[in-house]
C-alpha cells in the first residue's frame, strides 16, 4: 500500500520525514541553503546582468519538495539572508543585485510549486513538467519586472536580456525535475 493510501491524504515528498516543528526548521533552513550552494553554479551571459545559475533549479525543487508552506518560508528565508548581507546570491553575491527579482520570485514559485505538488503535480513527467513550467512563469514575472525597474530596461530589452538567453537552461532544468521528483515517488511507493 502506498504512504500516500495510508494517509488518507496528498502529500508533498518531506510530510514523509518524521517529526513537526524542528524536521520543518531543518527543511526550510535546508532547501534555503541548497538553494545558495545552487546559485555557485554561475554562468554569466554576455550583455545581460542576470547569470545562468543552478538556484532556479533548487527553489523550483525546494518548492515540490517542501510544500507551498515549508518552500515558500525557503525561499523567503534565502531571498532575506542574502539581502542582509550573506553570500550565497549568485557568484557569492549579496544585498540588491540586478537579479534580485528573479529571487523575489523564487518566493512565489516556491508556494505555487508546492502547492501543485501537494495536488499530485510532481507524481508523473506531464504533471511536473506543467508545475515547473508554471514556477518558472512566476520567476519570470517577477524577475522581469523587477530587472526593468532597476536597469531601465524596456520590455523588449528585458526579454533579451532576462528571458530567452534562458529558456534552454530552464528547459533541462525542467527534464531534470521531471525525472527526479516522479522517481522519488516511484521509490517511496514501492516501500
Amino acid at each position: 500500500m502506498s504512504v500516500l493510501a495510508m494517509s488518507g491524504r496528498r502529500a508533498v515528498l518531506a510530510d514523509l520525514v518524521p517529526g513537526a516543528l524542528v524536521r520543518d526548521i531543518a527543511l526550510i533552513a535546508g532547501g534555503a541553503g541548497l538553494t545558495g550552494l545552487a546559485a555557485q553554479v554561475a554562468l554569466p551571459v554576455p550583455g545581460s546582468p542576470v547569470p545562468i545559475t543552478g538556484q532556479t533549479f533548487a527553489a523550483l525543487l525546494v518548492g515540490a519538495a517542501l510544500g507551498w508552506k515549508r518552500g515558500s518560508l525557503s525561499m523567503a528565508l534565502y531571498l532575506f539572508a542574502g539581502m542582509a548581507g550573506l553570500p550565497w546570491f549568485q557568484g557569492g553575491a549579496s544585498g540588491l543585485p540586478a537579479s534580485l527579482g528573479y529571487v523575489i520570485g523564487f518566493v512565489f514559485a516556491g508556494a505555487l510549486v508546492g502547492a501543485l505538488a501537494g495536488r499530485g503535480g510532481d507524481r508523473t513527467v506531464l504533471r511536473t513538467v506543467a508545475t515547473m513550467i508554471a514556477g518558472n512563469v512566476v520567476i519570470y514575472a517577477v524577475g522581469l519586472t523587477y530587472l526593468m525597474a532597476v536597469t531601465g530596461f524596456g520590455f523588449a530589452t528585458a526579454l533579451d536580456k532576462g528571458l530567452l538567453p534562458f529558456l534552454l537552461g530552464d528547459a533541462l532544468k525542467i527534464a531534470l525535475a521531471a525525472g527526479l521528483l516522479p522517481g522519488a515517488w516511484a521509490l517511496v511507493n514501492r516501500r
